[in-house]
């Protein structure tokens, strides 16, 4: 994970920062979940999840609780959940995870873009199987021992855990998001957490560099802008 990761959260926020983006992805998103899995966090675990990352994002309570009454209100727009995958500047690999009303709209919006960047959509599965679907808890602490043992004693099913700087970073199958929270939190009440979320992981690394690393920065930029994109991944290691 490490540089490549960091990387990808700099570039996401460089974009996601736009409150009006922000508010937008998450409202949409935490409608969706409602409407599909009830609009009660204390049922809906994911739905709760979601919410508790909209508020480490600062979005306003008023954002999250007209998401939750549209959904309790039936009707509203049906969004999917769409998947595009393909090869970026460089031959990286990029995933990018849309909510749609619209098929048509949507894949051609991120055509252009990856058209633009002269990158190329792949068919579906086309990278997804180089990317781990992992829950990721990263933190500041300065015992590893203590927090492996912590995650033992509540039988996780830890991937990997990394120390660096003082920051440690606790990576699990996505299946094991609450069991782990629920192990870190118990063991360590006043912890704060620095990264909570699921996402996936390359298991390999592309070097990005030169004009490819520009027109990878452009890729970015264009499909956060895009207004149904939610997340987009990918395994590039942009050089300097």
């Amino acid at each position: 994970m490490g540089r490549t990761f960091e990387n990808r959260k700099a570039s996401m926020a460089k974009t996601a920062g736009m409150k009006t983006k922000l508010y937008s992805k998450f409202g949409k998103e935490i409608y969706v979940c409602a409407k599909s899995g009830g609009a009660d966090p204390t049922a809906n675990l994911t739905l709760r999840r979601l919410i508790e990352k909209a508020k480490r994002n600062q979005v306003p309570g008023h954002v999250i609780d007209k998401a939750l009454d549209k959904a309790r209100g039936g009707g509203g727009e049906d969004y999917t959940t769409v998947r595009y995958e393909g090869f970026g500047p460089g031959n990286c690999m990029v995933i990018v995870d849309c909510l749609t009303d619209n098929n048509n709209r949507t894949i051609g919006d991120v055509r252009t873009c990856f058209n633009k960047a002269k990158a190329k959509l792949g068919a579906p599965g086309s990278v997804a199987h180089m990317f781990d679907h992992r829950a990721i808890f990263s933190f500041k602490h300065d015992n590893e021992e203590a927090v492996l043992e912590a995650l033992m004693e509540h039988d996780v099913d830890v991937a990997d855990i990394e120390n660096e700087d003082g920051i440690i970073t606790v990576i699990a199958p996505h299946t094991e998001f609450y069991k782990t929270k629920t192990a870190l939190s118990e063991a360590f009440p006043d912890l704060h957490m620095e990264i909570e979320e699921i996402t996936f992981v390359p298991q390999t690394h592309t070097e990005v560099g030169g004009e490819d690393a520009q027109m990878f920065e452009k890729l970015l930029d264009m499909l956060n802008d895009c207004d149904d994109v939610q997340e987009v991944y990918h395994n590039a290691e942009v050089q300097d």
